[in-house]
Formats: C-alpha cells, sequence, structure tokens
C-alpha cells in the first residue's frame, strides 16, 4: 500500500457536496434556501419577542420555547449562510478549522435544544401531573439554570468531536456528503484509525440525544396515566391538548434527526440529492416548524402575529 505524502495527509479544506448535474440550477436552489432561512428567522425572532413584552407568556413553558428559538437561530446561521455563498458564489471549499468549528456548533446546538425539549416535557409532566407544586418546582430561576445546564451539557459531550478529528490525517477524496460539516461526514474522509472517534461519538449521541428521547417518552407514559384518571373525556382533552404543541415540537426535531442518521448509516448507495436534502431538512425544518405551531397552538401569540403582520402591512 503506497504511502501519501505529507501534502496528502494535509488537511487544508474540504469540499461541500452539490448535486450532479444540477449545477445550473443553483442560483434557484439558493433562492429556495434563503427564502426558508428567511422565514425561520422572522418567526423566530417574533416568537422571542412577543415572548419578552407579552407578561402573560412570562412562564417556564414559554421561556423553554424562547431558547428553543435562540438554537434554532443559532444553528440555521451557522450553516445555511455557508451554503448560500456556495450556490452563489461557488465556494465550493471550506477549510479544515472552519469545518471543524461549523462541525462543533451543529451537533452542540442540537445536544442543547434535545435537553430543552426534555426540560419542555418535565415541565409539561409536572404541570399535569402535581399542578399544585408547579410554580414552586419550575421557578425562573430553576428554568434559567436549566437552560445553562443545557448548554455545558452539549459543550462538555460535543467538544471532544472535533478534537479527535483534528489530529487525523486526511487524503483521497476531500468531497463531502452534504453542504455542511457534520462529524460522520468528515470523520469518514479520515485515512487512518477513526475508531476512538466512532465509539465517542456514538456514546455521545446515544448519552444526549438517545437518553433524552427515552425521558421523553417516559414522561409522557406517565402524562397520559394521569390523563387517563380524570373523571370526564372533556378535562382529559384539555389535559392534553397542552401537550399537543411540545409532541409536534419533538417530532419536528427528532424526526428529521433519526432520518439523517439512517441516511449516514445504511445510505451509502442513494443519490447524493437524498443525502443533500436529508441535512437541509435537519437543519432548517425544527427552526421553521417551531414558531409556526407555537403560532397556531397558543392564542396570545397567534393574536400578536397577526397584529404585526398588520401593522407592517399598512
Amino acid at each position: 500500500m503506497p504511502v501519501p505524502n505529507s501534502s496528502d495527509l494535509s488537511a487544508p479544506s474540504f469540499l461541500l457536496a452539490s448535486i450532479p448535474g444540477l449545477e445550473a440550477a443553483h442560483a434557484w436552489m439558493a433562492i429556495l434556501l434563503c427564502s426558508v432561512y428567511l422565514l425561520a428567522v422572522t418567526g423566530n425572532c417574533a416568537v422571542l419577542f412577543i415572548v419578552r413584552t407579552e407578561a402573560s407568556l412570562h412562564a417556564p413553558m414559554y421561556f423553554f420555547l424562547c431558547m428553543l428559538a435562540a438554537i434554532d437561530l443559532a444553528l440555521s446561521t451557522s450553516t445555511v449562510p455557508r451554503v448560500l455563498s456556495f450556490y452563489w458564489f461557488n465556494t465550493k471549499e471550506i477549510g479544515f478549522g472552519a469545518c471543524l468549528v461549523q462541525m462543533f456548533l451543529i451537533h452542540t446546538l442540537s445536544a442543547i435544544e434535545s435537553t430543552v425539549l426534555l426540560a419542555m416535557a418535565v415541565d409539561r409532566y409536572v404541570a399535569i401531573c402535581h399542578p399544585l407544586r408547579h410554580a414552586a418546582i419550575l421557578t425562573n430561576a430553576a428554568t434559567a439554570k436549566i437552560g445553562l445546564a443545557a448548554m455545558a451539557r452539549g459543550v462538555v459531550f460535543f467538544l471532544p468531536l472535533p478534537l479527535l478529528l483534528l489530529p487525523l490525517p486526511f487524503c483521497g477524496s476531500r468531497e463531502l456528503s452534504h453542504s455542511f460539516c457534520l462529524h460522520q461526514d468528515v470523520m469518514n474522509l479520515a485515512c487512518a484509525n477513526t475508531t476512538p472517534s466512532v465509539v465517542y461519538g456514538l456514546t455521545a449521541i446515544l448519552l444526549v440525544m438517545g437518553l433524552d428521547a427515552i425521558l421523553i417518552c417516559l414522561s409522557y407514559i406517565l402524562i397520559i396515566r394521569a390523563v387517563l384518571r380524570l373523571p370526564s373525556w372533556r378535562e382529559r382533552l384539555k389535559a392534553f391538548g397542552t401537550c399537543v404543541a411540545h409532541i409536534c415540537v419533538v417530532l419536528a426535531f427528532y424526526v428529521p434527526l433519526i432520518g439523517l442518521s439512517v441516511v449516514h448509516r445504511f445510505g451509502k448507495d442513494l443519490a447524493p440529492l437524498v443525502h443533500i436534502v436529508m441535512g437541509n431538512v435537519y437543519i432548517l425544518v425544527p427552526a421553521v416548524a417551531h414558531p409556526i405551531i407555537y403560532g397556531v397552538r397558543t392564542k396570545v401569540i397567534q393574536r400578536r402575529i397577526l397584529n404585526l403582520i398588520h401593522i407592517y402591512s399598512h
């Protein structure tokens, strides 16, 4: 087996993925992507503004919603502008350091979002199963501490990912399978033993997203048990109705995450279009869906959004 020379082993840059045969359509793809990104930014900024200015929404559930909005803004902004630069100006190359930073941000912000979704599930559990203790347990101070703990958890678990890739040599193909950098995608391009990186990456995913998903399911099992004990169907529907928005938000986050993981693990023979579309869905669908879901399910947010639209349309 030939030994690569030093220039091959260096990793100055990677190449972002493009769809073969559709290079001429990059401008149209950029317009579509930019439109979705602007929708996500507008929706999440509106949620932040409304919750901040509406005193009736100063409650743990909506503070957690603000955290989700801030995370979605950061996650989409850490990827979409670079993808738009690629589509508009054909800047396909991304530096090794910039790629590792982007990878760290994507995985860390996703872990923080998963933790916040778990906190929202616990909030719903306490509100339904222990309503008299809800205000005492989930105070504003406790909500802030949960947010800080979510940030610390994401950084601690996912900071080692780029550090494990930093010393690896890269040779051969430098083309990624997405329009941005993900850990497994970059790791697969290394021409060295990646077992430590594989093991740690899988462990981190299972201990954060995997554990959170299990605990969210457990919370809803307990919620359903409590709801079914209520005396009338009207009370049951009213109690469970407070959880519908959160369930939709959880699905909007975990379904694209699972879909992207499946494509990574078992979709090596799939067309490049599938990888690129799944990656963009994973980044943008939660950011667009979350404000829409809570805008539809929360009358105060819905009313304020309609007022803002009315003001700016005249």
